[in-house]
């Protein structure tokens, strides 16, 4: 796996100024009043070691950390998301489960997982990341296995709150562990390939449930029940190797260097600066924030594609069917929108960084999404065309999540400020899979699943007002900033300050 470095090369492995094309310092402090280049640290200059480049250096880290995270992320996507294909193959009939008690079910896997997103955090620093990723992996392997065995509703509610409980570390530790080894301006590739492994998850999981049906009825189970639990058996296993694989902090890990470690830090240091990397974060901190209207506005960006995301994770094999296809042929058709939302997701990463944009990207692929949901808002004969809405919807919203999720983060300076900005807008947008959860139901297939559809829409048009209202405020603040004068504060105070201080340019 390769990715491209903008802006660094082998000559230059001490200094980065990250320009946009206008001459203005396109993210954090002005060039020149920056702290020390990366590869300086204390005043002393941290040097790699003969024939390590900067772009070596990058690639290896690259090698260790996306492929192993997204594989991680791709088994707990698959095992929130394969209740989806379950249900095709009668787990609601077999438990006996009313549509309000499926939905419940599915809902009551937010409570944990929105909860426990910032103690898991603060475990991953204490245990370091490979105890207690591959603890969780673990954990929410064999709770997928016990779905798989359990006899009616109050197991399978049980059961899909432990889920929730042990994957809530999944995403944030793993969005958390990347930025400690990337600079702002490296992460938006990492971050999509990252964030792009629901999609291969979506995938993978429609062609593993089309094979795992055909062993219906063999040792008594029924296909349902062997989705989870071969499912689970795979993420238990993946777990154990996985433990090895994990790679730690940069401070920790065994597989780089000491002269590479001292030069990743200080590159780090020099991007985000060292107090705010140091400190611990208070709670005058968090308060600070929420004073920010753009912190509220970015959880809003992200809370509205949730909606729409989860409604097609957990609702699309139960739409399909509604076409005229077999339990078997549902599983296959449910493949192809989800391996074209992992392509468009990645050219659009690539474009986008390329131009080094993110606000009309993220809003054509709301639009897409949008234009795909009225699509199934009136067409209601031609299957065709509904089957090739779903390809609009997947490629919209989820090329649009990865764009909006690392546009907010990447702008926010500052540890601190990342740190709570970050939970919150993971933290509350996930309370839109609560909303996905009751958004649809067998029986409303009698109204070609109107009420769904308007629920979604409804909810990426609110994506797409936020995301129009945090572009205007970061594009306001950029002017004003380049209209002010110098008002006398210290390197330590911008850096305190993080994106509010007056030399920050935001990332349009």
């Amino acid at each position: 796996m390769r990715f491209d470095i903008d802006g660094s090369n082998e000559k230059a492995q001490h200094a980065y100024n990250d320009t946009n094309g206008m001459g203005e310092h396109q993210l954090g402090y002005d060039p020149d009043l920056a702290h020390p280049a990366a590869g300086y640290r204390d005043g002393e200059v941290a040097m790699l070691p003969p024939g390590v480049s900067e772009r070596k250096l990058l690639t290896k880290i690259d090698l260790r950390i996306v492929p192993v995270l997204s594989i991680m992320y791709l088994l707990a996507f698959l095992d929130r998301t394969n209740v989806a294909n379950a249900a095709i193959f009668g787990l609601q009939k077999d438990l006996g489960l009313s549509g309000t008690q499926y939905s419940t079910a599915l809902t009551i896997f937010f409570v944990p997982y929105v909860v426990f997103e910032i103690p898991s955090n603060i475990i991953l620093k204490r245990l370091r990341p490979h105890v207690w990723l591959s603890i969780c992996m673990f954990g929410f392997g064999l709770v997928t296995i016990c779905q798989g065995l359990v006899q009616g509703y109050g197991g399978f509610l049980t059961t899909r709150f432990f889920l929730g409980f042990f994957e809530t570390g999944m995403f944030p530790g793993a969005f958390y562990l990347i930025g400690m080894w990337y600079k702002r301006h490296e992460a938006q590739k990492r971050y999509t390939f990252f964030f792009a492994s629901t999609t291969l998850a979506g995938a993978f999981g429609g062609l593993l449930a089309s094979a795992i049906g055909k062993m219906n009825g063999m040792e008594g189970y029924l296909g349902w029940r062997w989705v989870f639990i071969l499912e689970g058996c795979l993420t238990c296993v993946v777990s154990f190797v996985w433990f090895f694989a994990i790679p730690d902090f940069p401070e920790d890990a065994k597989w780089v260097t000491e002269p590479e470690r001292e030069y990743i830090k200080a590159r780090l240091r020099d991007d985000q600066g060292k107090s705010a990397l140091e400190r611990r974060i208070t709670f005058k901190d968090v308060v600070n924030c929420f004073k920010d209207y753009k912190i509220i506005v970015g959880g809003f960006m992200y809370f509205g594609l949730i909606v729409p995301a989860y409604s097609y994770a957990y609702f699309a094999p139960t739409i399909i069917k509604t076409y005229g296809y077999s339990a078997i042929e549902t599983q296959l058709h449910s493949v192809p929108p989800w391996a074209a939302a992992f392509g468009w997701s990645m050219l659009t990463a690539a474009i986008s960084d390329r131009l080094r944009h993110r606000f009309a990207f993220a809003m054509i692929n709301i639009f897409i999404a949008i234009a795909g949901f009225a699509i199934l808002m009136t067409e209601h004969h031609n299957t065709d065309l509904e089957y090739g809405a779903l390809f609009m919807i997947t490629s919209g919203t989820y090329s649009a999540m990865p764009v909006i999720v690392c546009w907010f983060s990447m702008n926010l300076g500052g540890h601190h400020r990342r740190a709570v900005g970050t939970a919150w807008q993971i933290g509350f947008g996930n309370i839109g899979g609560i909303i996905a959860s009751y958004s649809f139901e067998a029986t409303d297939a009698k109204t070609f699943f109107h009420k769904g559809y308007s629920i979604c829409m409804g909810f990426i048009c609110l994506s797409a007002v936020a995301c129009i209202i945090y572009f205007l405020a970061c594009l306001t603040q950029n002017r004003n900033r380049e209209k002010s004068h110098d008002v006398g504060l210290t390197e330590y105070e911008k850096t305190e300050m993080g994106d509010m201080s007056p030399d920050y340019r935001y990332m349009l």
